[in-house]
């Protein structure tokens, strides 16, 4: 036996559990994501650290509040909102 057998078997273990973990994502995480694009920009850290508070005092995500400001945008340029929260 090879005194590296226990670190293979370990390692082998950590890689089962970790396809466990994707599958799962997969099935949960991901599924609101099918069929949307992603719309982001690059920011000031005050200002990721402003909207991050509000969204932790409102009790939301960031993602609900960058849809508000885009639905505020929409209607102020005459567009439909589309109520993505």
């Amino acid at each position: 036996m090879s005194r590296f057998a226990g670190l293979k078997q370990q390692r082998t273990n950590s890689a089962l559990r970790g396809a466990d973990r994707s599958q799962a994502l997969e099935g949960s995480a991901r599924k609101p994501r099918n069929g949307k694009k992603m719309i982001g920009g690059y920011y000031t850290p005050e200002l990721s650290r402003a909207v991050g508070i509000l969204a932790a005092e409102q009790g939301v995500s960031i993602q609900a509040l960058l849809g508000e400001a885009l639905d505020d945008v929409l209607r102020k340029h005459g567009k439909h909102p589309f109520g993505e929260r």
